[in-house]
């Protein structure tokens, strides 16, 4: 269910303080971010900028406060909201179960090698009281309402005897084994008399002895599984290899067995749940069902009566697991798709290692992430790298493997983008033509959550090798500060790995500030995650070519190239230089240092004092306000930074602070940044000695 369609069903303005709130919760329970709160809360006069970011850091799970997408769905509904139709398994008397449950994948044994040997007797006498009796007891309480129907017609377009009335439903089941003890020798004293060509119907779930139709079932108990399109022996044998918790499974007098499941739902919803994932187990492993109207007032034969040449009967009792709970466990265990454990000591031999995508840094099926300051080049990089990939050529002086490529450009105009991949093939010196794809997102929704599943979905079968994502940011909706954000950010990164079986290659940004004296791998913007998650990050920072006593051509930049790598050891760092459109690697800056300063395109010292410089006048009240929080803070709960709702309250008598107008500020100049929805001070580094 994607609660973003839902949300927009729901006018905030409608909705008191604490239904807001709890949309709020369900958004963060479900996994989306602070933003998307945020947007939808916005068309509420009451909206306050930074509200929903102070409240959203409160909100903390427990046992008991809870609050999931449900309540998002049914606070749509209160305002007319109502799901595709596709999407609708409410088991009317026409309606087909649905398959957006769970799906279980594992198999539970091949059909060619069920045991069909046990031929399934027919009694010669048919005991219809006895019978009538084990199945009574089998799945009613005494005083619970049972169901049948005798009536029947002959539907002539299909061929078969069917129901023709709602028939008997206000007898319970005490009653109907005090007639069977009283009259055991024939089941029509019980039942009635019935059409010995059609058969009997039961219903069998207990109903409240007002009617037949789903809203008078008292217990949403069992499930009703059969087929009509395998042998008979077949159907049993897939039944009991199942292991289906089976309180009751009969002979219709047809082509069908019937086995009466226990689900045990506890509501109507649970029930569905519980029936749909029932239905795919049993599709999954061959056993076709019949789809139609599997709801909990659904009837099935009635054992004891005769059908044509045919009798209806018990074929078992009390089968396969006793709850339906032990037998989804079981499901569970043989569909858990993490790994097995290994024993290290049982071992013949090692597996072999995944082959090497990029020599001495990447291998095929892992994660690379190249970051840098703006303008060094990455995006051109990259290109190198995906060509040279589809070449099989060498990259910054490391052997590429040939493979299939998948570049997604996130960032640059489609045509230009098109432009800038001939530039660099061009320049780069390739003249054949390999298949290189493109594919062009600008502009376009694609958050992770939405481009994941495309993706999988339009690369699927296309065996790339390598999937190249430019940039990192545009795909990443949640807070890059956040670690537990990120780590689901990345767990989307890790599916689209291992369900297309290819590397995935990033590019990212640094952060503010100098970087001359960072660790590389702590250059990188947002949080540790950024860093740890890659099996490789290559960081580039640039460097001072006079230093090593050299000069660059007008336009050209020269960079350092540092690896941090999980599967290698770590590489000397690399120097390049920036000849438009490419990198072009050189040993002659061994002695360069890297730039110093808050813009790594130039070795500028800058103090805050000279940073503040022809800025505008109210971006330095700001800066003001920020130095002397501590001064200006009277809040009992004090944050050792301000929020940007704390300066729009302060500044609030003045025109111009507002919430989007304080984030272009923190984006256009270098003074301040934004973590953990907290404004804080960017002190300049001092000279590199």
């Amino acid at each position: 269910m994607d609660l973003i369609e839902v949300l927009n069903h729901i006018p905030p303005a409608s909705l008191d303080y604490t239904e807001w709130v709890n949309v709020g919760m369900a958004l963060k329970h479900e996994g989306y971010y602070v933003e998307v709160w945020d947007t939808w809360s916005r068309s509420d006069s009451r909206y306050k900028s930074g509200e929903c970011e102070r409240k959203w850091r409160t909100f903390k799970e427990g046992t008991s406060n809870i609050v999931t997408g449900g309540t998002i769905y049914e606070l749509a509904k209160r305002f007319g909201y109502a799901p595709p139709k596709k999407e609708i398994t409410l088991f009317d008397w026409d309606d087909e179960i649905s398959d957006d449950g769970k799906k279980p994948d594992a198999i539970i044994k091949d059909a060619a090698w069920l045991d069909t040997s046990q031929i399934i007797e027919i009694p010669k006498e048919l005991d219809g009281t006895d019978e009538l009796r084990r199945f009574i007891q089998a799945l009613y309480e005494p005083d619970e309402y049972v169901a049948y129907c005798v009536d029947a017609w002959f539907d002539e377009e299909q061929g078969k005897w069917k129901p023709s009335t709602r028939g008997v439903y206000d007898r319970t089941a005490k009653q109907l084994l005090d007639s069977i003890k009283k009259h055991p020798k024939d089941i029509a004293d019980t039942i009635g008399d019935y059409n010995h060509e059609a058969g009997a119907w039961i219903r069998f779930n207990p109903l409240n002895g007002e009617g037949v139709s789903n809203e008078n079932v008292t217990d949403y108990r069992y499930a009703l599984v059969e087929s009509d399109n395998l042998e008979i022996e077949k159907q049993k044998a897939y039944m009991e290899e199942l292991k289906l918790p089976i309180a009751i499974m009969t002979y219709s007098g047809g082509k069908s067995v019937h086995a009466i499941v226990r689900v045990d739902g506890i509501t109507e919803a649970d029930y569905r749940e519980k029936v749909n994932y029932l239905y795919q187990v049993c599709e999954k492993n061959g056993l076709s069902l019949d789809k139609q109207n599997k709801n909990a007032s659904r009837m099935t034969r009635l054992p004891g009566v005769v059908r044509g040449d045919k009798k209806q009967f018990i074929l078992a009792e009390n089968i396969g697991f006793k709850t339906f709970e032990e037998w989804r466990d079981y499901i569970e265990d043989l569909n858990d798709p993490l790994p097995d454990i290994i024993d290290f000591s049982e071992l013949k031999e090692l597996p072999p290692l995944a082959p090497e995508l990029i020599g001495g840094i990447l291998r095929k099926g892992h994660k690379m992430t190249v970051a840098g300051p703006s303008k060094a080049g990455k995006s051109f990089l990259l290109i190198e790298l995906g060509l040279s990939i589809t070449f099989g050529l060498e990259w910054l002086g490391y052997k590429c493997a040939s493979g299939k490529v998948l570049y997604i450009n996130l960032e640059v105009d489609g045509d230009s983008f098109l432009h800038r991949v001939d530039e660099v093939k061009r320049a780069m010196g390739i003249t054949g033509s390999k298949k290189f794809d493109v594919w062009n997102l600008r502009g376009e929704n694609t958050s992770i959550d939405y481009l994941a599943p495309r993706l999988i979905r339009r690369a699927a079968g296309k065996g790339y090798d390598v999937i190249i994502f430019d940039p990192l940011y545009k795909i990443n909706t949640g807070d890059e500060n956040s670690a537990a954000e990120m780590a689901k950010f990345f767990n989307r990164i890790d599916e689209i790995c291992s369900k297309l079986k290819t590397s995935i290659i990033c590019c990212h940004h640094h952060s503010k500030g100098a970087q001359g004296s960072k660790f590389s791998m702590d250059r990188a913007s947002g949080s540790g995650v950024f860093a740890r998650d890659p099996d490789a990050l290559l960081d580039m920072i640039q460097i001072n070519p006079a230093d090593a006593e050299k000069s660059l051509e007008e336009g050209q930049t020269a960079w350092r190239v540092s690896a941090t790598l999980r599967e290698f050891k770590t590489p000397d760092d690399i120097d390049v230089i920036f000849d438009y459109p490419i990198h072009k690697v050189t040993f002659d800056l061994a002695d360069a240092k890297p730039m110093s300063g808050m813009d790594s395109r130039t070795n500028a010292k800058r103090s805050l004092a000279k940073r503040k410089e022809n800025k505008n006048k109210k971006y330095l009240r700001l800066l003001g306000f920020v130095e002397n929080w501590d001064q200006i803070d009277t809040n009992p709960v004090h944050l050792p930074h301000p929020t940007i709702a704390d300066a729009v309250e302060y500044f609030k008598s003045d025109k111009g602070f507002s919430d989007p107008t304080i984030r272009r500020w923190v984006r256009d100049y270098d003074e301040l940044d934004l973590k953990d929805g907290m404004l804080i001070l960017v002190e300049p580094e001092g000279e590199d000695e």
